[in-house]
């Protein structure tokens, strides 16, 4: 079954909407993405939370950005590297992080997910997309 939410040939980065590094790492997106290959969609909303039951996993604790393309779900390291990948240079080149074996690349991504509202702090609520940007995330 197709992923909901998603045409053909899409790719949707989910994020967690109150974490401030996640916000961080979102707004980068959009800043370099300037060919636009990806949407975004925050864990809290209605489309997020029906890709986090499409991928099956927790719809109330999301420690992992995720990727999702070509109806596959990329997790953790995996999917930053895949997105990287995909932007202007310099930022590509950080794909050559995948030498590292992705145990290794997954604890240290572990580190800093699970420490990420100590380390950076969270909002209150899910941001909102200026409206310049809503067209990056999907349901806007």
């Amino acid at each position: 079954m197709p992923p909901p939410f998603i045409q053909p040939g899409e790719r949707v980065v989910l994020f967690d909407g109150v974490c401030k590094l996640c916000n961080g790492w979102a707004n980068f997106l959009i800043r370099h993405d300037i060919e636009q290959h990806f949407r975004l969609a925050s864990v809290q909303s209605k489309e997020g939370q029906a890709l986090l039951e499409w991928g099956g996993l927790p719809l109330d604790h999301f420690d992992s950005m995720a990727l999702i393309e070509n109806d596959q779900m990329l997790l953790r390291s995996d999917a930053v590297l895949c997105i990287v990948a995909q932007l202007p240079r310099p930022w590509r080149y950080l794909k050559c992080l995948r030498l590292i074996p992705r145990p290794i690349r997954d604890w240290c991504y572990d580190r800093v997910a699970l420490n990420r509202y100590r380390l950076f702090g969270r909002y209150d609520q899910c941001l909102l997309p200026s409206a310049d940007h809503a067209r990056r995330f999907l349901g806007e």
